[in-house]
């Protein structure tokens, strides 16, 4: 059986293993972690092809000990049981490497509780999605969480020539690399993906020529070609919900039903379209129409409830009315400005007179005089200034023209007059 490239050039050591220095480096964390054999049960949490499986393997091999592995797609409380009972046996702490984790359900996640704490193994779990969401809080506070980050182009770089050498030896060929940008367009930081890319296109270019050329139109030719193929193992799974976004925030409710069928037929996890849709509903939307939120919540509730087949009809109700909604990014831009005056300001320190004052002490020395309580005055508003000195008339939210931003910005304007040029 031919061996996938990727496989081939699976790292087997620390030395070996490309990317996430700020883990593996020399004095990172992990390492240290990993040389002094008192290696904690953790989540690998990063976007897909970055070695979160390779990692957990050399760990395992490096520290001499049994590695058990599960997918959480097709494995349920039955595997995890039987791998524990033989832990037990054994005494040694075998390594439960258990992949995309946050597939497994609460009471999927509890079978492994007491042999994480007990240290009857050691658990290690991978996931592309943010384990606070996914991963149930006792699991999560038994775990160290590590995050992967996706390959930078000088990695990639050295992994096409690695990739280029070994295609060159197997198959007897010589290959030039003369436009890379397509491949590292193609592979979006993932390194499996970048090198099934590469594979697929020198294995059908070198049908015709033992000497390929692979330009960036030869790339793009061959991956349309063969694009069922390519995306065999779900390659497109984050294009998808790309589209799926994009079309929501550009107000295309038919698209969005398209690329929603898309990912339905496929088998994707529906609590992951939903969160999807839960943040566009804040960051696209937010409050030109604040209903998208509560309706976003309740599918994100519901489908948990429903599970697919039935679960399709609340997230295209809720993707059809995202779409057709009147759209806002303002509360985005409002924290990302107010998140960017931080970095440039610093913690600069809080008015004196809207400090809590608990103590007799505090009240002497003037936290909390002048304060004045807003439901006292009329209108349940009173001129007051709650932001640092630096920051006075900082506007950070501004509201958009559609109607409901409109009457907020009017709100606001007949409220504070001219100290936030509303």
């Amino acid at each position: 059986m031919l061996v996938p490239l990727a496989e081939q050039l699976r790292p087997e050591t620390l030395d070996e293993y490309l990317g996430q220095e700020h883990l593996v480096g020399s004095d990172a964390i992990l390492r240290k972690a990993i040389e002094s054999e008192h290696v904690p049960s953790m989540i690998l949490w990063g976007p897909p092809g970055v070695g979160k499986t390779t990692l957990a393997y050399i760990i395992s091999k490096q520290l001499k000990r049994t590695f058990f592995t599960l997918s959480a797609v097709s494995s349920g409380v039955k595997e995890v049981r039987e791998i524990i009972a033989t832990a037990t046996k054994s005494g040694e702490s075998p390594f439960l490497f258990i992949d995309e984790i946050h597939r497994f359900s609460k009471s999927q996640q509890d079978a492994l509780l007491g042999a994480v704490e007990k240290g009857v193994v050691t658990f290690i779990g991978a996931t592309t999605e943010n384990p606070s969401f996914e991963v149930i809080s006792p699991l999560l506070s038994r775990c160290q969480i590590y995050i992967l980050k996706g390959l930078d182009e000088e990695q990639l770089m050295r992994l096409m020539d690695q990739g280029k050498e070994r295609l060159e030896q197997s198959l007897g060929i010589t290959i030039k690399i003369e436009e890379p940008e397509a491949l590292l367009r193609i592979s979006g930081g993932d390194a499996r993906k970048l090198l099934n890319a590469l594979e697929l296109v020198t294995t059908t270019a070198s049908r015709k020529d033992p000497e390929v050329v692979i330009t960036n139109e030869l790339t793009l030719a061959i991956i349309q070609q063969n694009l069922a193929i390519y995306d065999k193992g779900g390659e497109m799974h984050y294009d998808i919900i790309s589209a799926f976004i994009k079309s929501i925030r550009g107000s295309d409710p038919n698209a969005a039903v398209y690329w929603l069928s898309r990912m339905v037929a496929a088998g994707e996890d529906p609590k992951f379209i939903a969160r999807r849709m839960l943040i566009l509903a804040s960051e696209d939307i937010g409050n030109a129409n604040p209903n998208a939120l509560l309706l976003a919540t309740s599918c994100f509730q519901a489908i948990d409830v429903i599970g697919y087949p039935e679960c399709d009809l609340i997230l295209s109700q809720t993707a059809i009315y995202l779409a057709c909604s009147v759209k806002s990014n303002a509360s985005y831009l409002a924290i990302r400005k107010a998140s960017k005056t931080l970095k440039t300001h610093g913690d600069l320190p809080v008015p004196l007179h809207i400090r809590n004052a608990p103590t007799k002490l505090m009240k002497n020395i003037g936290y909390g005089k002048d304060y004045k309580y807003a439901h006292d005055y009329n209108q349940n508003f009173v001129d007051l200034e709650f932001l640092p000195e630096k920051l006075s008339g900082t506007p950070f939210y501004e509201p958009q023209n559609n109607p409901r931003e409109n009457e907020l910005r009017a709100r606001l304007k007949a409220l504070w007059g001219k100290r936030y040029k509303y």
